[in-house]
């Protein structure tokens, strides 16, 4: 069966959240903050592959979304990123995104970015001032397109 026309739903990762966390060490009373940053959320995007030749296998499967990103960590560690969702095509592809024309995939191989993840939260330790050397905040990662 060739089927040339397809209606799909795709969804970028959303960022990790940032870490509240303090510095514990023997002799250290008061380490002040050390949490972490979210990790960047995966992107999507649309490959154009010569070796396909119909688009049959979007009927059947129509919703795509990409990982998010991990959280950040005690002591500083950032949060993995999701890693990015590649969705391939038959090359002379025409995508629409929302009734627009958005892309025209004629070359073998041509990568285009359909939803951009979001942006990972960062940790208490980027909130710390010379005032205020304990924050209790930390940002929530942002969701992707």
């Amino acid at each position: 069966m060739f089927i040339d026309k397809a209606r799909i739903f795709v969804t970028a990762g959303r960022g990790g959240a940032g870490c509240i966390s303090f510095r514990r060490e023997k002799y250290i009373p008061f380490g002040g903050p050390d949490g972490g940053n979210g990790g960047k959320g995966g992107d999507v995007y649309i490959e154009a592959d010569p070796r396909l030749t119909t688009l049959t296998d979007f009927t059947y499967r129509p919703h795509y979304s990409a990982k998010s990103g991990e959280s950040g960590g005690g002591n500083n560690k950032y949060g993995r990123s999701g890693p990015d969702l590649n969705i391939r095509v038959p090359v002379g592809t025409i995508i629409f995104k929302n009734g627009q024309l958005f892309a025209d995939l004629k070359e073998p191989g041509q990568k285009v970015l359909i939803a951009k993840g979001g942006k990972g939260g960062r940790g208490n330790s980027a909130f710390k001032t010379s005032r205020h050397t304990a924050p209790r905040i930390a940002e929530k990662g942002e969701t992707g397109e």
